[in-house]
């Protein structure tokens, strides 16, 4: 099963529009789900999503179009129980700490968060933690004065029982390149 894992858009406050090199690449029919993390702020990518693939999750992030989706949701992929949310109400913000009793919480073996706009993928306490980062590079409200530049990404997930493969997908110097990991769950 692949399953997109996205957020952080912030169009058209941020950021000017998805990369066309990300959208070359998101091909409808190839995708079997979206999971959306938040600050989804423009209806035109939502409609889009939905293009890309119908069957899309989404959490409300700190800027959302949508009040009424959750702040955070739950499914199973393969063998997994996976947990998602924005990120925003994560106290202090991407705390491994934080991150480990959300998951202990949500009884969950993989965490998806966002809200700090950086890719980043980690595995604690017998579960793996992984932040899609923003899809457009669009800045923090904390990095919006500052130099510090983004850098636009996104992940798959491949589902096989009870190995999740991680494509992470990220815009450098204009060119994109993927890097993969991979994550079996302990028995």
């Amino acid at each position: 099963m692949l399953v997109l894992v996205i957020g952080d858009f912030h169009i058209p406050n941020r950021s000017p529009k998805l990369s066309e090199k990300f959208r070359q690449l998101l091909i409808p029919g190839k995708i079997n789900q979206i999971i959306c993390l938040g600050n989804l702020t423009s209806p035109s990518i939502y409609d889009y999503l939905k293009h890309v693939c119908a069957d899309l999750k989404l959490v409300r992030g700190a800027y959302d179009i949508d009040s009424k989706s959750p702040i955070a949701g739950k499914l199973t992929l393969g063998s997994f129980k996976v947990a998602y949310t924005s990120g925003h109400l994560i106290v202090p913000q991407d705390s491994p700490e934080a991150l480990s009793i959300l998951a202990r919480d949500m009884d969950a073996d993989i965490v998806l968060y966002g809200n700090t706009h950086k890719f980043s993928a980690f595995e604690l306490d017998n579960c793996f933690f992984v932040n899609p980062g923003s899809a457009t590079g669009a800045p923090t409200v904390s990095a919006a004065n500052d130099d510090t530049k983004i850098t636009p990404s996104f992940v798959l997930m491949d589902v096989q029982g009870a190995v999740l493969i991680l494509y992470v997908y990220r815009i450098f110097d204009g060119e994109v390149r993927v890097e993969k990991m991979q994550y079996r769950k302990p028995e």
